[in-house]
């Protein structure tokens, strides 16, 4: 079970930090700025929608990480980790309706892995509440 512990930290502390990034970025870069960072989504995406999808990111990033290292309702680690498989989902099906097939594969691999955290959070290794 330590095992198990120790790996889906690891994998949401890497996974959080990556998500609180691209969040981070999108909220505050210019949109040129961002297409030059190689988000060619945001040529075709409202800039409204690509701010929200940054904050959307932002909060999933910390919720992977934040409640279950304070152990203050860490059931929502679970819960941001599949919300942000969810939003892989729905990125990896816009990046393919354009051709984006590489966007898609990252997609696909990182919801592979947020689904992964959920499950294993939830069932595996819960993080029991203070």
């Amino acid at each position: 079970m330590k095992g198990w512990n120790v790996g889906l930290w690891v994998l949401q502390g890497l996974l959080g930090v990556m998500f609180a990034m691209a969040g981070a970025a999108k909220m505050m870069q210019p949109m040129d700025a961002l297409q030059g960072m190689g988000m060619t989504f945001v040529t075709y995406t409202p800039e409204a929608v690509v701010r929200f999808i940054g904050v959307s990111e932002l909060a999933g990033g910390l919720g992977l990480v934040l409640p279950s290292a304070l152990r203050i309702q860490p059931i929502l680690t679970p819960v941001a980790s599949g919300a942000l498989a969810f939003v892989m989902a729905l990125a990896a099906g816009a990046h393919a309706t354009h051709g984006e097939g590489a966007s898609v594969l990252v997609n696909v691999v990182l919801g592979t892995l947020l689904a992964f955290v959920a499950w294993g959070r939830s069932t595996k290794a819960p993080i029991a509440p203070r």
